[in-house]
């Protein structure tokens, strides 16, 4: 049983927004289009199809948000909202709930300063972590759970995953902890404790090893070593004529690869990082267990993955789909866009490989992204890390659009820098906002948006800030 409980005041709100769900006809939900968005609207697309609510729902980038025009009796914004000025598009007869978990820049007195029913849930007004504790599909969850909806439950582990909630500790904490035992509670999730690997379920287990980790091993990118590993450990690489994955293992199997990988790490990190070694070997792992074993479905961080790549496509209507619960030709649809996506993903890696694009600084490194959509700059960035100096972030640069100038940069560091106490997403805000632009994020990936004649004097900026943060060898 968790300890953790919702502050009273943030309880009372939810009661008032059940109540304003109920007492409204013409409903409009605006969700982020990443995968804890994607999944926050479902959740309330489908709260309200239960409650026999006519309501449209899109789902917007945070750029886009900036020219709405509210039409409607009540509008709910999820995932979104609160770091945006909402009053230039609201109506003196407008209803707006928020559900975000964003830095706010509105205070919870601010509602008694409008002219419209306002609503704002945000875990930072009552000091929670809004990066690490609740994730907007989470709030969303919680708001469902007013309904008596705890089916929902899995989504907000889902949305959690998506959104790295777990990245720091791989643990789900704080209000994520209720919606977990919510979802545990009623069937529909496993909490397994394993290893960091990525493809629990159908990735084979030397490819799985290959990828392991953003510190470079000998068995990086290298299957010829991870197989060599798995033979020197006596772990067979089949189970009949099928590899196997990391969930075919037995409990000493993976001890013996446990002890092994932390040992691996422990030789290639300065000592002031060995004691976080262990964090980034295992961690609790969510299984979906009305999902089918052996697919991507059936894990939380490949299932996010398959939302994910349907945001990058603009395919959101496919992962609605998904998550509210066609698993026939939504299906078929998700594998076309994943498989399309992977494609992508390593055409542009191994461009950025054969043109040397990767630009080493002090205490940075980046790469021009010219070219790379927006919306996977920074999923190129994680995958890149491995390759170029893990001791730095790794960050990105795209243009945002063919009509807008500005640039779009994502970073992505090593956990082995958050764990040290630095958070770059409250860093990657300040130089933005310091150049005029904006920004902000997790500790361990975050982004911003700045002028394009900007990006030298962001750079200098951002390599200056970090002198003395980083150990570069």
């Amino acid at each position: 049983m968790t300890s953790i409980d919702i502050p009273q005041r943030m309880d009372k709100a939810y009661d008032n927004a059940k109540k304003t769900i109920e007492d409204s006809e013409d409903i409009k939900i605006y969700s982020h289009n990443d995968c804890d968005g994607i999944s926050a609207g479902s959740i309330l697309s489908t709260v309200l199809d239960r409650l026999n609510k006519d309501h449209q729902k899109e789902f917007v980038s945070l750029d886009k948000l900036e020219n709405l025009e509210i039409e409607h009796e009540l509008t709910i914004f999820s995932d979104l909202g609160s770091g945006q000025e909402i009053d230039k598009f609201v109506k003196s007869s407008s209803k707006i709930i928020i559900l975000d978990h964003h830095p706010p820049i509105r205070d919870l007195n601010y509602k008694n300063h409008v002219n419209y029913e306002l609503n704002e849930i945000n875990p930072l007004h009552y000091s929670i972590d809004g990066s690490h504790h609740i994730s907007g599909g989470g709030l969303s969850y919680l708001l469902a759970k007013k309904f008596g909806y705890l089916d929902l439950s899995w989504i907000g582990v889902l949305a959690a995953v998506g959104d790295m909630q777990n990245s720091i500790t791989g643990k789900l904490e704080g209000l994520n902890e209720i919606i977990l035992q919510d979802a545990v509670e009623q069937g529909y999730v496993k909490v397994v404790n394993d290893l960091s690997l990525y493809g629990r379920q159908t990735r084979p287990l030397f490819v799985a090893l290959s990828y392991f980790s953003d510190v470079e091993l000998p068995i990086t990118n290298n299957t010829t070593e991870a197989i060599a590993l798995m033979k020197e450990l006596e772990i067979e690489r089949k189970n009949g004529d099928v590899s196997k994955t990391l969930s075919d293992l037995t409990n000493n199997e993976k001890g013996k690869l446990f002890s092994e990988l932390v040992k691996m790490l422990s030789k290639a990190v300065p000592n002031k990082y060995v004691k976080h070694v262990p964090k980034l070997v295992a961690a609790d792992s969510y299984e979906f267990l009305c999902e089918e074993d052996k697919t991507f479905l059936r894990d939380a961080s490949e299932f996010s993955t398959g939302i994910n790549a349907c945001s990058r496509n603009n395919k959101e209507d496919i992962a609605l789909k998904i998550l509210k619960g066609n698993r026939i030709e939504a299906l078929d649809e998700m594998e076309v866009v994943l498989k399309d996506h992977k494609t992508v993903l390593a055409q542009t890696i191994h461009e950025i490989e054969q043109k040397d694009l990767i630009v080493e600084k002090e205490n940075i490194q980046y790469f021009d992204g010219t070219g790379i959509k927006t919306n996977i700059v920074g999923t190129i960035a994680g995958m890149i890390l491995s390759q170029g100096n893990w001791r730095k972030p790794m960050l990105g640069f795209t243009q945002v659009s063919d009509e807008n100038q500005d640039l779009k940069i994502s970073l992505r560091c090593s956990r082995l820098l958050a764990y040290d106490g630095i958070h770059f997403g409250n860093i990657i805000r300040k130089i933005a906002e310091s150049v005029g632009g904006s920004g902000g994020g997790h500790s361990v990936a975050c982004g911003a948006y700045i002028p394009s004649n900007k990006k030298e004097e962001f750079f200098n900026r951002f390599n200056q800030s970090l002198d003395g943060l980083i150990v570069n060898s």
